[in-house]
């Protein structure tokens, strides 16, 4: 496997690209100080005018428990995400600011490399309360693919977030993340869903497992039908044409996508040449 670090990979990326580039997401929290996320966004801003965005989310043990902190609940990771979103506004005003709350203390500091327009956050959440509280105090919603009448959930605490804080929903970005493996054949296809990619393939929460030999293990356990319904798994284009399309309907007006096999050459022509050019 690979875990390459995130703020390194973005700047060799942006080099050789012209889109916008964020992380998808990454932590602000345990092994991260808020701050630090604030400076290091801040930074990739003014090196990348109108290129950057930041997404956020609360974290996983697999990546978060390396400081050998206590790993909480759901709940109070959650509650420290968002008190991370206040820290990180605050120093995007460009201001001297300081912090006193739950989980975070900061004395007076501020950001002196600022670009012009501070970077929309973005918060990762397949949870309505999470959702509403995105649309009230974030700039856009980043989720996984999912069946149709969850996602209306979300979308629903969402825009109702936004409205109780005077904006308008219908603005603000909604991302999604799709998973799906794509090869000259159901059977490659499958088997790169099982090898690269078995997680897709658990159903249930993740977030709390901290080994990656655990994941291993885990992983074995995982068959082919483990994927129905949470992840499209074809050799046919067209297939991926509709699941793509699918979601645009739903409201979502961006969406990446990641193909888990490693046969990452052919699957951008195929997909550039039959899939992407027939998305309305």
């Amino acid at each position: 496997g690979n875990a390459a670090f995130v703020w390194s990979f973005m700047t060799a990326a942006a080099e050789h690209t012209k889109g916008d580039i964020g992380p998808g997401v990454t932590c602000p929290s345990f092994r991260s100080h808020p701050a630090i996320i604030a400076q290091a966004a801040a930074t990739m801003a003014v090196m990348y005018p109108n290129r950057f965005w930041l997404g956020l989310g609360s974290g996983e043990a697999l990546n978060e428990h390396i400081v050998a902190g206590y790993w909480p609940e759901v709940a109070e990771r959650i509650n420290r995400m968002f008190e991370s979103i206040e820290i990180i506004r605050k120093l995007f005003s460009g201001k001297d600011v300081k912090h006193a709350g739950d989980y975070y203390k900061m004395e007076t500091m501020r950001l002196w490399t600022l670009p012009e327009q501070p970077p929309p956050i973005y918060v990762a959440t397949a949870g309505p309360v999470t959702a509403e509280k995105t649309g009230r105090f974030c700039d856009g919603l980043i989720t996984v693919g999912a069946p149709e009448e969850k996602i209306e959930g979300v979308f629903q605490r969402f825009e109702k977030g936004a409205r109780e804080a005077g904006k308008d929903p219908s603005t603000m970005p909604r991302i999604l993340q799709l998973h799906l493996s794509w090869a000259r054949t159901d059977e490659e296809a499958m088997q790169n869903a099982l090898t690269e990619w078995p997680n897709g393939g658990m159903k249930f929460a993740k977030a709390d497992i901290r080994s990656p030999n655990d994941f291993a293990q885990m992983a074995k356990l995982v068959r082919p039908e483990d994927f129905q319904g949470r992840m499209l798994i074809s050799s046919d284009p067209d297939s991926h044409r509709r699941e793509i399309q699918k979601f645009i309907d739903l409201g979502f007006n961006r969406v990446y996508l990641h193909n888990v096999g490693r046969n990452q050459l052919e699957w951008i022509d195929v997909f550039g040449r039959q899939v992407l050019p027939k998305l309305h």
